[in-house]
């Protein structure tokens, strides 16, 4: 019936949207006490709210964002729509919607006046680099397309034409050129229909998880007040969270989309590693870079998701859960706590089988995360280096100090460290077979304080470093749902898949129902 239900309400809005008059006054309620109120006026019976209709000239042009159902009874359902204007102004409709002979009617309506932007609205310097303002995106919705009007946060990493790539940092702000062209990551999100709404902050070079930045400040992280976003994604993390965006496009290298998704409280997709287009990309370290997304939303996430992956057949889905209780072992007692009854609710929901089973990752851990350090930060002297050089003290010196590591790394110590990492994606992915999805917790614990000292920082990002390498270092894809809470903190559930079965995760989190019913824009 809920399928019915929503079916009816979009195809009010449809008519809504078109002024089609006749079509209007077929959904609501013909009784003499069907009611519709706004700010101004109570209107009572239907043909008053005909009337009103017919007189009105059509209503402004809205997108809905968003849309909850509650069921207080049966044949009786609330909608609430949040929909936002071409102008940025925000608005709330709700209405009760009544079970009749002929179908779903609405027996009653409710509509707020919408909030126009103020200078309040003004965008956040700690998230948006360039736009972020309400109604004047830096490249509008064609309205066409599975994103169609889709807020779209770009990381300033992605080249956008005719903007520079900022990276977190003032001088090499002040040194890039003027983009031609935009990145094919954000060329295949605009031509499916997404709203280019602004370039968001990144942590330095992107070499961080903190969610820090030394020169455009730590972004408010609204899902924990007080406590850093986690990096390096930390703008588009920020945007989506504060609802300033639907989608972030971001990048993780060693876990840039996965920590920020689980301090935020969003769902997160890294992609099997070359499964999406970097093209344009400002590299970190080309072994282990992806580009891939954030969202509230799993079911926009995993349809944006399609725009960048290449076309394929249809996925195994996942018919498999794994846990490996001494990777688990290695995320705080709270989160382990969570994260166990998290595990137990998604098997009821799902039905699925879950093994208890060493994947044999934690006898080597020590020694794949010591070689993919090495190799990471190798890669990032290789891209940067040489900049680096150039323009001492310009980089904060947490962030100068990694870079400074792979300086030092030997030739014969890379290849070690290369040959290392080949050995673990083999053992992972006899472990890690299609239709399997392990299962651990996305970070070691919530969101440290936005002060904590450094060598606190620095403590758990080498604690969630253990976590999120796995997937880095073999190259796989991880989907985080945010299904743990600690002390009402977020923290994220992290999905690992085998290579190339990103759309089995993408569509094995969409359809869990960890989420309340609401509906995207682009899926009406």
């Amino acid at each position: 019936m809920n399928a019915d239900l929503l079916a009816a309400f979009w195809a009010y809005e449809q008519a809504l949207a078109a002024n089609d008059v006749p079509g209007l006054d077929h959904w609501f309620l013909d009784a003499p006490d069907t009611l519709r109120a706004d700010g101004d006026a109570v209107l009572v019976g239907h043909s008053a709210i005909a009337d009103f209709r017919r007189g009105r000239g059509g209503a402004p042009a809205r997108v809905v964002e968003r849309v909850h159902v509650v069921r207080p009874a049966t044949g009786v359902a609330v909608v609430t729509a949040e929909t936002r204007r071409q102008d940025g102004a925000r608005g709330l409709q709700t209405q009760v919607w009544q079970h009749t002979d002929a179908g779903w009617r609405i027996a009653a309506a409710h509509v707020s006046a919408a909030s126009a932007p103020t200078p309040d609205d003004r965008p956040d310097p700690a998230v948006w680099r360039v736009g972020g303002s309400r109604g004047d995106p830096l490249s509008a919705s064609t309205g066409q397309g599975p994103l169609a009007h889709v807020r779209t946060a770009v990381k300033d990493l992605y080249a956008v034409a005719g903007q520079r790539v900022g990276a977190g940092n003032p001088a090499w702000l002040a040194e890039a050129r003027t983009e031609e062209a935009h990145a094919a990551a954000v060329r295949r999100l605009l031509d499916a229909g997404a709203e280019l709404t602004g370039i968001a902050q990144t942590d330095e070079l992107a070499f961080s998880l903190a969610g820090t930045n030394a020169h455009y400040g730590t972004p408010v992280n609204p899902a924990a007040p007080g406590r850093v976003t986690g990096g390096s994604s930390s703008g588009p993390a920020a945007a989506v969270a504060h609802d300033w965006a639907d989608l972030g496009l971001a990048t993780d290298t060693a876990g840039s989309i996965r920590v920020p998704a689980s301090y935020c409280g969003l769902y997160g997709w890294r992609p099997t590693h070359g499964a999406t287009p970097t093209g344009g990309l400002l590299a970190l370290a080309p072994s282990f870079d992806t580009a891939g997304l954030l969202a509230r939303d799993p079911v926009l996430l995993r349809t944006a998701a399609e725009v960048l992956l290449p076309a394929d057949e249809a996925p195994v889905p996942v018919t498999r859960l794994m846990v490996d209780e001494e990777l688990v072992s290695l995320a705080g007692p709270e989160v382990r706590a969570s994260f166990e009854a998290a595990c137990r609710a998604l098997t009821l929901r799902t039905g699925l089988p879950l093994a208890r089973t060493p994947t044999g990752a934690a006898e080597h851990l020590e020694e794949w995360f010591a070689a993919f350090r090495a190799v990471q930060a190798t890669e990032a002297w290789e891209q940067h280096g040489a900049w680096i050089t150039r323009h001492p003290g310009a980089l904060a010196p947490d962030v100068a100090a990694r870079f400074e590591n792979g300086r030092r790394v030997s030739a014969a110590e890379r290849a070690e460290a290369e040959q290392i990492l080949a050995d673990a994606r083999k053992a992972l992915d006899v472990v890690l077979v299609p239709g399997t999805a392990l299962l651990l917790p996305a970070t070691s614990g919530p969101a440290t304080l936005a002060d904590a000292p450094p060598e606190e920082v620095e403590a758990v990002r080498a604690a969630t470093l253990r976590l999120t390498c796995l997937a880095s270092l073999a190259g796989l894809p991880a989907v985080v749902a945010p299904l743990l809470r600690v002390r009402s903190l977020p923290v994220g559930l992290c999905a690992l898949g085998a290579r190339g079965t990103d759309r089995a995760l993408l569509d094995f989190t969409a359809s869990t129902g960890f989420t309340t019913e609401s509906r995207s824009p682009t899926h009406a």
